[in-house]
C-alpha cells in the first residue's frame, strides 16, 4: 500500500528530498505528494530482471543503441509527478537533448524513452490509471503493464481474472491503443516486432 506524505512539494524540491534519502524507500512524486513506494516482492524483482535481460540481448541483436540504466525518475509533462518505471528503455543519443542529464539521472521527452515497463504490485491503480495517462500525455510509444499476480481489476484483466500482459502503443492520434496478451499468447512489441517471447515465459521467471 502506497503511503503519502502531506506536504506538497515542487519538482525539484522532490528531487533534493531524494537525494536527501540513505534508507532503501523508495518514492515517487503524485501531482506535488510524495508517495512512499511499498518494497517490492521478490518474485516481481526476478521478472524485472529477466526482461532487462531478455530486452538487452534483442537491443544488442539488432545493434540499437538504447539502454536500460539502474535508475531514471521520468518527469510528468504538465504535472507535478515523477516516476521511477521497473524497465525503462533509454534511447542513448538523445540524452543529449535533455536538461536535467548531465547532473541527475531524469528524463523529460519522450525521444529519451521509447519504451516503460511497470510490473504491477499492491499499487495496481496507479499502473492502470494514472501513470498510463501520464505515460500517454508525455507521449511514449510503448507501455507494458505486467499483472503477473492478477491483481487488476476484472475490467481490465477479465474474468476470471489471469496473469495478463497488456502492451499500449501510442497511436497517430496520440492516444494508447492496448492489447493483452496471456499464457502461450506471443507478445507484440511496436519496439521489437521481431521479439520471440510469451506471456508464459515472462511469467515463468519467477520459477527459474
Amino acid at each position: 500500500m502506497t503511503k503519502a506524505l502531506q506536504k506538497l512539494v515542487t519538482f525539484d524540491e522532490f528531487v533534493e528530498f531524494i537525494q536527501a534519502q540513505n534508507d532503501s524507500i523508495r518514492y515517487e512524486l503524485y501531482d506535488g505528494e510524495i508517495i512512499e513506494m511499498p518494497l517490492p516482492k521478490g518474485k516481481h524483482e526476478k521478472i524485472v530482471a529477466f526482461l532487462v535481460m531478455t530486452l538487452m540481448v534483442e537491443c544488442n541483436r539488432l545493434k540499437l543503441n538504447y539502454g536500460i540504466p539502474k535508475t531514471v525518475l521520468v518527469k510528468a509533462v504538465n504535472k507535478i509527478s515523477g516516476y521511477f518505471p521497473d524497465v525503462h528503455l533509454l534511447n542513448l543519443p538523445n540524452l543529449v537533448n535533455e536538461p536535467y542529464w548531465e547532473d541527475e539521472s531524469i528524463i523529460t521527452q519522450p525521444e529519451s524513452i521509447p519504451l516503460v515497463i511497470e510490473v504491477v504490485s499492491t499499487n495496481w491503480r496507479d499502473d492502470y490509471h494514472k501513470k498510463l495517462a501520464d505515460y500517454e500525455e508525455m507521449g511514449i510509444k510503448e507501455y507494458w503493464i505486467v499483472d503477473y499476480a492478477a491483481l487488476g481489476s476484472k475490467e481490465l484483466i477479465g474474468d476470471p481474472k489471469q496473469p495478463t500482459i497488456t502492451i499500449y502503443s501510442l497511436s497517430d492520434e496520440g492516444e494508447y491503443r492496448g492489447k493483452k496478451f496471456r499464457g502461450t499468447d506471443r507478445i507484440e512489441s511496436p519496439t521489437f516486432p521481431e521479439l520471440n517471447l510469451t506471456a508464459q515465459q515472462i511469467f515463468q521467471a519467477n520459477n527459474s
